[in-house]
Formats: structure tokens, C-alpha cells, sequence
């Protein structure tokens, strides 16, 4: 019954990710909330009549048992935001989707999470940077996240196609369509290394308010967001910003000033919203993404770790196992307060424990 009410928490109208986290807080789980007598939902502040209505309607866990029968018979992956498959970048945004559902066998917690997105009229100059930038994030391993949009997303999915780098196509709609549909094509080919994401049911439509949504997914999933070619208005430019907003890293490739599909990208450096890069070497220089020779982690800060307190040791084991970890994702696992957790990484970094990495990210030296 669980994963029916999980189903059913997303398609009750009026609540959204941010409601649904903070009544999943109040009530300890999605049965607790669902089982709850009518008076403990009147007594949670803010919650209508309405609301309540909503929340307690049949016709709702009718539909999410139709959506249960079309994931078990199109053997789609439903993720929940508590388990270990969901992308831990996009875990820990407030407006995150409590359910993905994935085709294919990506892993979304890949060591370097890289979104390419850009304008759908793309250019020759476009398709050289796309290409270019694909062969040097091959070289360090990373991961490559896009929209599966005509343009640069499909440049960028057709790259990794051919370099064999695992991507993740995130869709405006359900996975009982494709849009569009001239991209289709290309699906099996980014399954065989990658997946199909969405927060959307299997039948749901592309309809335009759906994109937006589609936006913040692709910029929470990932350490850096490049925008290759933008116009001055468009779905590049709202995945720029929401990635701004999840205080994520942001690259534009400057064109010129008379080409239109490069207004976008030189307006997000000129307000200082993108770092400017020219090739692959200047983001993976920016993230500190370099492939350096070391001597084995065991050997190395084995002779520190006795100079730790328990804080800080709890820190750096969480590195040591992890990697490249947001401030985030510790504060969380390690079920710290934001002040704690900024003042322990501060005193760490100060005694030459760790290294602070772009986008409030960290890792052991």
C-alpha cells in the first residue's frame, strides 16, 4: 500500500513538492498522513477545508493504483526521494520531486554531473562546442545530463551517443511519449548508456508549463550547468537560473555580439550569472575536476586523522567513502544544522584537512 500512497501524495491537486515535504515532516510518513483522522489535517497550519478534501479523495489512490499497474507493465523504475537511486545533487533542492520514473540503468549519482542545454536552433558553432566539450568530459569520467530537446540537448545526447558517456535525457512529459517525436530515434541508443528521467505520470503530455519543471530537475541533478548557444529568452536561460538558485555553478561560451543564439550566453556572463569558459580544459580547470597521480587514500592523512575530533572525523569518513560531497548532502547525512556544518568544514579547510571545491562542494586532500 506504501507505494500506492507515494504515488498518490504527487497527484493530489494543490500540493507540490515543498507542501508535500513539510506534511511528510509533520506526520513521520505517507501512512501516517493518509491514516490520520480529519481533525490532525485540520490542526496542521495552513491546510484548507479544500485541501483536506483533496487529500482524502478516493478517486486519487484510484489513480495512483492505474499509474502502479502502467509502472509494473512498462517495467519502468519509480525512485522515491528517500532512496538510494535518487539523485543526491537534486535531493536536497526544496522544490525537488518526491517521485522520478526512470528508463534505463543510469546512475544519477555519477562522481561529475554535467547538464549541456542551449537553444533549439542550434549552429554549426554550437555542434563544434557540444562535440569538443563532450571528448574532454570523456577524458575525466564525468556524466552528462539534457533535455532530449531539438538543438543542443540532441547534439549533446547524439555525443554522448558517440563517445559512449552515460547520459540522462529528462522529459516535459510522461515516458508513454517521446517529444520530440524526431528524437525518438535516438532513445535506445541513450538507454543502452544511460536513462529516460521524469517527474510526470506515463500518460502525461508536453504541455509548455510542463518544461520549467523539467528545468530545475536537469540543474539540480548536476554540479555544473553549460549553456552552449541561447537566445535572450528561452528554457537554457530557466535552467541557468535555477541552477543560480541552487547555488550550482553555471558556464556560458561567448559568441558574437551580432549572432543572435549567442545573446543569451553573453548576458549571463556579462551579469556575472555564468563563469565565461572557452573549451573543456577551462570548466574542468573551474571545477577542479583535474585527473592528478596520487598515492593511495589510505596512505594519505592516515597520520592526521589521530589530530581530528569526532566531528571532523565523522567529516573526513564521509569524504573518504563518498568523494566530492555538497555541503548539502553532508549536513544531511550527518544530520547537522547549517551553522554547525559550515563552521566544522571552515575549521577543516583552515588546517589543510579538505579542499573546497566551486558550488560549496568538498573533498579530502
Amino acid at each position: 500500500m506504501s507505494f500506492i500512497e507515494k504515488i498518490a501524495l504527487t497527484k493530489i491537486k494543490g500540493i507540490g513538492p515543498k507542501l508535500s515535504r513539510q506534511l511528510l515532516a509533520y506526520f513521520g510518513s505517507v501512512e501516517n498522513l493518509f491514516s490520520c483522522p480529519e481533525k490532525e489535517l485540520r490542526a496542521v497550519p495552513g491546510i484548507s477545508h479544500q485541501l483536506i478534501q483533496h487529500i482524502r479523495c478516493s478517486a486519487t489512490f484510484k489513480a495512483a493504483e492505474q499509474e502502479a499497474n502502467l509502472i509494473a507493465q512498462h517495467q519502468i523504475q519509480a525512485i522515491w526521494f528517500e532512496d538510494e537511486a535518487y539523485p543526491n545533487r537534486l535531493r536536497h533542492c526544496e522544490d525537488a520531486p518526491l517521485l522520478l520514473y526512470s528508463y534505463g540503468h543510469m546512475n544519477f549519482n555519477g562522481p561529475k554531473m554535467v547538464s549541456i542545454v542551449g537553444t533549439r536552433n542550434a549552429t554549426y558553432y554550437g555542434k563544434k562546442i557540444v562535440d569538443e566539450l563532450l571528448a574532454g568530459l570523456k577524458e575525466i569520467g564525468a556524466y552528462v545530463v539534457s533535455g532530449l530537446a531539438l538543438g543542443i540537448d540532441i547534439l549533446a545526447h547524439q555525443a554522448c551517443i558517440k563517445q559512449e558517456v552515460p547520459n540522462v535525457a529528462v522529459l516535459g512529459h510522461g515516458l508513454g511519449t517521446i517529444y520530440p517525436d524526431s528524437n525518438r530515434r535516438y532513445v535506445g541508443d541513450i538507454m543502452a548508456n544511460g536513462s529516460l528521467l521524469t517527474e510526470f505520470n506515463y500518460r502525461a503530455l508536453p504541455e509548455k508549463c510542463n518544461f520549467p519543471m523539467r528545468n530545475r530537475i536537469i540543474a539540480g541533478m548536476s554540479d555544473v550547468t553549460v549553456v552552449v548557444e541561447a537566445g535572450n529568452k528561452g528554457g537554457a536561460l530557466i535552467t541557468a537560473s535555477y541552477a543560480n538558485d541552487y547555488n550550482r555553478d553555471v558556464c556560458a561560451y561567448p559568441g558574437g555580439i551580432d549572432q543572435p543564439y549567442s545573446a543569451g550566453c553573453n548576458q549571463l556572463i556579462k551579469d556575472n550569472q555564468a563563469h565565461l569558459i572557452r573549451h573543456a580544459e577551462d570548466l574542468i580547470e573551474l571545477m577542479s575536476w583535474q585527473n592528478r597521480t596520487a598515492a593511495s587514500p589510505k596512505a594519505v592523512q592516515l597520520s592526521l586523522i589521530p589530530s581530528m575530533n569526532s566531528e571532523q572525523l565523522a567529516v573526513y569518513q564521509y569524504l573518504r567513502d563518498h568523494g566530492e560531497t555538497g555541503i548539502d548532502s553532508l549536513a544531511a547525512h550527518l544530520d547537522w544544522p547549517a551553522s554547525k556544518m559550515a563552521a566544522t568544514l571552515l575549521e577543516m579547510e583552515l588546517q589543510g584537512l579538505l579542499h573546497a571545491l566551486p558550488g560549496k562542494t568538498y573533498k579530502n586532500l
